[in-house]
């Protein structure tokens, strides 16, 4: 019985009421937000304020793109399953000198209504493309009759 109680006196002892948070990107991203001006802010001051970019467009080097994350733990009974309480995105689109042109914050209210197109690629394979016709040749060539060659 002595045992049981100090199993239990010990994880007591290790449980904590404060909650785990885990953070990740650019912290206190709202705050930093207001300090960036469209048209009066430049690559520089952006870089000063926000640090590096998390992540730079593919298609467009003028769009940098900044992101925070914070995760917090829900309780003790939800044994460690974390909940997002904050996931905010901030879009920063910069002209061709390098100043500050659009800025665009999503949380986690209107990240949800971001309209995506509608539209579908159509495929356009045909039957007859460049590897239907080798494979089907080798079909031809593997199931012709086998021809008699003539003994010299």
């Amino acid at each position: 019985m002595k045992n049981y109680i100090i199993i239990l006196f010990i994880f007591i002892l290790n449980c904590s009421t404060n909650k785990v948070k885990n953070n990740h990107g650019v912290l206190l991203l709202e705050n930093k937000y207001n300090n960036i001006i469209i048209k009066k802010s430049n690559k520089n001051d952006i870089l000063d304020i926000l640090g590096p970019p998390s992540t730079v467009s593919q298609f467009d080097n003028n769009i940098w793109i900044y992101i925070e994350r914070k995760k917090t733990n829900q309780s003790i009974f939800k044994l460690g399953k974390q909940k997002i309480e904050k996931n905010n995105v901030l879009v920063l689109e910069l002209n061709n000198k390098g100043i500050l042109s659009k800025k665009e914050l999503y949380n986690l209210d209107n990240m949800n209504n971001y309209k995506f197109t509608e539209k579908n690629t159509e495929k356009d394979i045909s039957q007859n493309s460049f590897m239907y016709g080798v494979l089907s040749s080798l079909r031809d060539k593997i199931n012709a009759p086998v021809r008699k060659r003539k003994k010299k």
